[in-house]
């Protein structure tokens, strides 16, 4: 796993302490009030090597103003690691949901159900948006209260990598303030840590810190009498941040140039005394270049932001080799004809992000509302052509400066999308990684009748049909990897190449193919996605026995499932799977691989075009070099790029070369080079071999779905399941409960959106209408028994040529164990009845999919549960996607 090593930026490290409190009801936390001095200390001390004491603010804040005001301050000064720590009370709704962390001012909110405090700072709605508009690169939250693990359950940003540490886990209270020794308990153990590193450890990372806090407090338990189980979570990451560089090994040198500017900045009279003894002595031209190279961090200019969009399987690679380059020498040295940038200042700085294939499309057909950003206006314009049903500063994001898709095929669809005269032109500039498209067959039952190189699709599908392996593929609409692969099932199914001018694929290759991989609710958002799903102690994916599944996905992420590496949403795992649950990849002859080509994006109208242009094609330079990005890039798991751009063999350090990877590091790899035409061709005959889907979506709209923003998530996802749908697509869209004053009022369907609609614009209109101010929501529990019986009765009632699925959306059942047993059984008849309607869930309450009645829902219908949080709009959207055509008929 990548790490992130914060030494010689501008780091900051607020630590927040409140022990007194002003309201009777809230005792004081005596041992609170020498945690934020000691942990000042141990942060600075010489072994932890991170911060500078002018880096670190310790504060007892008497008012929210006061707290919220520091943390604006350290979240706008902080350009490397930005560290918050909060010790005090906390206390949430009696939903649990509404984290407030309390000062000194705080009052208790009594009888109020759904406040939990006044005069506190809001997890939600004060600390997330600060964090979210820091300038630091990273940024790493300590939580020491009461309810802190009730935090994740709303924690949610947008760009920002964030690691969150919360004490102990959802629902508990963690300490009584009293300790004895000064110092509370968690915190103590906390800074013994940092102070003095792990056994066996070089440093100490975020992922290790809360590894032995749990080691640490296993046999601990709360003042309460409960099991003590600090929390660990990650937004918009998968590398690992350095904490602490204490050790208990042998510890290397602090690189010089780290050392020399934290001189500087720790005793700037005294070395300006020193400056001023050798200019005496030396060369006033000397005097003035020594002056120049060793000017601090503090006086280095905002450097020029560069955006790189990419797909979210390669986004963790391409941000590991985006700050490699940051604080590389050709991004921090002295360029002729640039010398408004001091000598060890960065020069640029890279913000990667990532977007779903079909988003990216839409963006750029979107091109002219991006040009406002541009153009340096506050905000793009209203309209113009192609900016239908797009909002592109969200989806797929800000417009980006470089773009690395997962192939070429991805780019010429994109190129054919675009308007005629758009306000942006791509230049390609080549390749920069590589990676073959595999089949994962379980180790335990590899296939029997075909080699692992040099086979057929044809072959591979029949022996894969022998062994009763179900094929699963990621969604062609949202994937590259998908598209490739089904490019590769319908024109190299004999095992010839794909050609420039082979026409369209051959009568029954393409419905012979789908038969294979359509089973509904079998797609997902990507590669990565799909293999988190099949991973042990993942939320069911209810399709069966994980035994039995055999993943199209790529070289890459096959490894990376193989060694215990993070895939997708589900983070590393401490040691390598067990041979059962590894796969053997199979690689069908004549398939092109990913090339992921560097597009360098140009837009007209830019005031700094020119500038832009430079520090992007010095980053591209250095990406494609073999000292380089090249290194980051194959040590991550991908084939390398030669001199020629080809694939490059890997070298030996490449986790491909592990023995348990399962993987053929030597097999050759190709390009896509059939051009445009083949691509659509594949796309209408993967149109002629789906039939049609019928959704309903059933969105739970009581007020509980308002805690945490759980609507606006619920929103976020149905909207962009909404876009994945077909022309030939229906859908409808129900809410329950119905508001009114009788019991039976709680178990009734409302019916929004017309079953049988295809206009995506009328179920939009509704999301919009539930998100703003809450408004449409329901106060009163929700009962899905009768609502989802009602809703797959009427799927059922449908045509019987359409794909049906019923799209469950809530937190949890209010009416679990509350039902009568008639309600309870005619649900279970609904969800056996032939013929049988998956129900593809999103839960987005704490229980998740380990929820009773969701499993019974999932595993008695043979549908899916994609878990609320990071990426669950896309996973829903996949599944979507393989209950009708996908939408590509429209995206085609």
């Amino acid at each position: 796993m990548p790490l992130y090593d914060a030494r010689g930026k501008q780091n900051r490290a607020l630590l927040i302490g409140v022990s007194s409190y002003q309201d009777p009801r809230l005792p004081d936390l005596d041992a609170v009030f020498a945690n934020p001095d000691e942990l000042g200390r141990v942060l600075c001390a010489p072994a932890t090597d991170l911060f500078l004491p002018q880096e670190v603010t310790p504060l007892r804040p008497k008012t929210p103003e006061e707290l919220t005001a520091a943390l604006r301050t350290a979240a706008h000064e902080a350009r490397g690691l930005l560290l918050v720590y909060f010790s005090g009370h906390g206390r949430v709704r009696r939903d649990g949901g509404d984290l407030h962390l309390l000062v000194e001012t705080s009052r208790v909110a009594q009888d109020k159900p759904r406040v939990a405090s006044y005069e506190a700072v809001s997890w939600v709605k004060d600390v997330l948006p600060r964090l979210e508009r820091s300038r630091a690169d990273r940024v790493v939250v300590v939580l020491e209260c009461c309810f802190a693990g009730n935090a994740d359950d709303s924690f949610r940003t947008d760009d920002k990598p964030v690691s969150l540490l919360m004490a102990a886990q959802p629902n508990r209270r963690i300490f009584s303030g009293t300790e004895p020794g000064g110092g509370t308990t968690f915190t103590r153990a906390v800074l013994d840590i940092l102070e003095h590193g792990i056994e066996g450890k070089e440093c100490v990372t975020f992922e290790d810190l809360a590894g032995e806090l749990r080691r640490r407090l296993a046999d601990h338990t709360t003042p309460q009498g409960g099991a003590w189980v600090p929390r660990a979570s990650k937004r918009n990451t998968v590398d690992d941040v350095v904490v602490s560089f204490a050790t208990r090994e042998a510890r290397p040198r602090t690189p010089f140039v780290v050392r020399a500017r934290r001189w500087w900045r720790s005793r700037p009279r005294r070395r300006l005394q020193l400056l001023s003894a050798a200019a005496a002595l030396a060369l006033v031209a000397t005097a003035l270049v020594v002056t120049d190279r060793l000017r601090p961090p503090g006086d280095c200019p905002p450097a020029q932001e560069l955006r790189l969009l990419t797909a979210p399987e390669a986004e963790p690679t391409l941000r590991a080799a985006a700050l490699a380059y940051e604080m590389s020498d050709l991004n921090t040295a002295p360029v002729p004809g640039e010398d408004d940038v001091p000598d060890g200042c960065r020069r640029t700085q890279i913000t990667v992000y990532s977007a779903a294939k079909d988003q990216v499309a839409q963006g750029f057909a979107a091109a002219d509302r991006w040009r406002g950003e541009a153009e340096g206006e506050d905000e793009a314009p209203a309209g113009g052509a192609g900016g239908e049903a797009v909002e592109p500063l969200y989806r797929p994001g800000p417009q980006p400066d470089l773009w690395v898709p997962e192939s070429t095929v991805d780019h010429l669809q994109v190129r054919q999308g675009m308007a005629a005269h758009a306000p942006v032109t791509l230049h390609r500039v080549g390749p920069v990684a590589y990676t073959p498209l595999v089949v994962g067959v379980p180790q335990t039952r590899g296939l029997s009748d075909v080699e692992q190189a040099g086979s057929s699709w044809h072959e591979i599908l029949d022996d894969a049909a022998d062994r009763k392996l179900r094929l699963l593929r990621p969604s062609p609409v949202l994937s590259g990897v998908g598209l490739m692969h089904t490019i590769g099932l319908y024109l190299a199914d004999d095992g010839t190449p794909v050609a420039l001018d082979g026409g369209a694929p051959r009568t029954g290759v393409a419905e012979r193919a789908e038969n294979r991989l359509r089973a509904p609710g079998s797609q997902y958002a990507g590669s990565a996605e799909l293999l988190c799903s099949l991973r042990p102690g993942a939320a069911s994916a209810g399709a069966g026995s994980r035994a039995t599944a055999a993943p199209l996905v790529t070289e890459k992420s096959l490894t990376d499932a193989n060694l215990g590496h993070a895939v997708g949403n589900c983070p590393a795992l401490a040691t390598v799977p067990e041979k059962e649950d590894r796969y053997e990849a199979y690689y069908p002859s004549g398939v092109p691989g990913l090339d992921h080509p560097l597009i360098r994006v140009a837009w007209k109208g830019a005031a700094d075009a020119a500038r832009r242009r430079a520090a992007s094609d010095r980053f591209a330079d250095w990406l494609r070099r073999p000292d380089g990005g090249q290194k980051v890039i194959t040590r991550a798991g991908y084939r390398g790029v030669n001199a020629k751009g080809a694939a490059a063999p890997a070298p030996t350090d490449s986790p491909l070369r592990d023995s348990r990877a399962g993987v053929l590091p030597d097999i050759g790899v190709e390009p896509y080079t059939a051009g445009r035409q083949r691509v659509s061709q594949v796309l209408a005959a993967y149109d002629s071999a789906h039939r049609p889907g019928q959704l309903l979506f059933l969105l739970d709209t009581s007020t509980s779905m308002a805690d945490g923003g759980r609507i606006s998530v619920a929103a976020d996802a149905v909207g962009r399941a909404l876009e994945v749908l077909g022309p030939k697509d229906t859908y409808g869209l129900w809410t329950y409960p119905r508001a009114g004053t009788a019991a039976r009022d709680r178990e009734r369907p409302v019916e929004r959106v017309r079953a049988g609609s295809t206009d995506p614009a009328a179920g939009r209109e509704v999301l919009d209408r539930l998100q703003r101010d809450d408004g449409g929501l329901v106060d009163r529990g929700a009962w899905m028994q009768e609502a989802l019986t009602a809703a797959l009765d009427r799927l059922r009632d449908g045509p019987a040529e359409r794909t049906k699925a019923v799209v469950l959306v809530l937190d949890e059942d209010d009416g679990a164990g509350k039902r009568s047993a008639a309600a309870r059984e005619a649900l279970s008849d609904a969800l056996a009845a032939h013929p049988r309607i998956p129900v593809v869930v999103l839960a987005a309450g704490k229980g998740g999919c380990d929820a009773a009645p969701v499993r019974h829902v999932v595993e008695d219908s043979g549908g899916n549960c994609v878990a609320g949080g990071p990426g669950a709009a896309d996973t829903l959207a996949g599944l979507v996607a393989s209950f009708g055509t996908g939408g590509q008929e429209a995206g085609r």
